[in-house]
This record gives C-alpha cells, structure tokens and sequence, in this order.
C-alpha cells in the first residue's frame, strides 16, 4: 500500500473526509513553500498537492497560473523542490503529492522521476496531461513502487474512458468539478453530485473533488458525495502576497483559511 491508500484507509475507517490544499512550489520562495506545508499539517491537512511550475499549463486558471510564472522566473529547477520536499520528512508525516506535467516527468525520466520523487518523501504524482491510452508505462512503474498515479476525470469525459482512467489509477482519482480550469467559483454545477455518483459504482478508488471549491459551502455541499476536497486557487491567492507582506501574517492567513474549511468538513 501507499502512504495514500493507509490515508484513504485510515479515514474511511473514522468515517472522516480530506482536505487537500495545493500550492505552488518556489513562490514566492522554497522556503516560503515548506512553512507552508508545516503549517497545514499542523492545522490537521490530510495531504497537500505541489505544483511542479510548468510554462504551460493545460488547466490551470490565472491565479495558479502566475504563480507558476513567478516561480519560473527565479528559474526553480526540479531538483530544487525535490530537495525542499525531502527537508520536511522529518517532521511532516501528511502525504505530499506532485501536480506535475506528463513533459517534465518524460524528460526526467519516469523510472528516475518516480525514485528520486519516493526519496524525497513523496507519495504519488497528478499527471493532468497524461492521456489514460498513453499512461500504461508510468502506471506500471508507479504500481511497481507503490507510488500513487492520480488521474482526472471531467465532467465532458465519456463515460467508457472515465472507467478505463480509474483502472490505470492508484490512490485516488481526481474529480474535475467544472468544465474549464482552475480558479474560485461561486457556484458549482448541479450535475456534480450525479456524476460523482455514477462514477463511485465504477470504482472502489477514493473519489476526490476539485476546481473552484474554495467556501466552506462547497465543502458542506461536497463532502458527503466525496472522499476528499481540493482547494487550489484560493490558497495560491493568499499565499501571492507573501512577497511584499510579513510572512508570518500570510501563513497565519494561509492557516486560519485551511482550518475554516476543516472545520466544516468536520461538522458535515
């Protein structure tokens, strides 16, 4: 088993649903990234997602999308997050997952990304641009290293593909709530709850939800249909400011945020 598949395995078990937070990695700076990351584990995050900055990104909304360019333009290599990921083993137990594109893994390497990304303390990957026809290679090294592959579904899949999708899955699959890219939303869709629906009676994987969840509403809304909830946008924003604003302010900030979404997760 993975370190997500005892996670999923853990909360199932205490009928408890995840939060997972995303973050950029290296903006404003690496070390900013790792105060965060401790700071949401311990305001009791279940996992945390790390984008890998990406020039150019197939769903990522403006918000993430700026922050990716920030990071690039300090020319924050791979190697240097993996290394500010492997910092925190000693004292972040939660999973931490790369949102990463298929790109950078097949230029890496997908045997030495998977290793080198393991050491670094890191429980699996989100390929976003991975097609499922394309994905047997990688899916096959992650199983083999007990390294989750986190695949998405959106709610435009065709339903024959979105099976074949949680099939070359491990860990969980990631539910696309809108059509579209990331960023906040002051509603959702109200087929969201159907197709999510459907899409349990095709898998036994955890079922995650995210894209524009970021109020407390969305996660009294979402939980019960879900086995975890992913909150991007709305953190990147946040964390944005850090640069010209004391730090401790924004991660109080970060923190605070984190902990009104738990507790509505909490009392779901």
């Amino acid at each position: 088993m993975s370190d997500i598949d005892r996670l999923f395995t853990q909360l199932r078990a205490e009928n408890r649903k995840a939060l997972m937070p995303f973050i950029t990695a290296g903006d404003p700076d690496l070390e900013f990234t790792a105060e965060v990351i401790r700071e949401l584990a311990t305001r009791g995050c279940n996992m945390c997602e790390v984008g890998i900055p990406y020039s150019d990104p197939i769903a990522d909304g403006p918000v993430i999308q700026a922050s990716y360019t920030r990071a690039l333009d300090k020319k924050i290599k791979l190697a240097q997050i993996l290394k500010m990921l492997d910092g925190l083993q000693a004292d972040v137990s939660m999973p931490r997952v790369t949102m990463v594109s298929y790109a950078i893994i097949y230029r890496h390497g997908l045997k030495r990304y998977v290793a080198e990304a393991k050491a670094a303390g890191v429980s699996g990957a989100i390929v976003p641009d991975l097609l499922v026809d394309e994905a047997g290679e990688l899916a096959a090294i992650c199983r083999d290293e007990d390294f989750s592959l986190i695949q998405l579904v959106t709610p435009t899949t065709p339903r024959e593909r979105a099976v074949r999708i949680a099939e070359s899955s491990t860990g969980f699959l990631y539910y696309v709530s809108v059509t579209g890219i990331t960023g906040e939303r002051t509603v959702l869709p109200p087929s969201l709850i159907e197709n999510v629906g459907w899409l349990r009676e095709q898998t036994d994987l955890p079922i995650c939800i995210g894209f524009g969840v970021s109020k407390p509403e969305h996660v009294k809304l979402l939980a019960p249909v879900s086995d975890g909830l992913i909150v991007g946008s709305a953190i990147v924003r946040r964390i944005a400011g850090a640069a010209d604003r004391p730090r401790g302010v924004v991660l109080k900030e970060v923190g605070d945020y984190a902990a009104e979404l738990l507790a509505a997760l909490e009392s779901c």
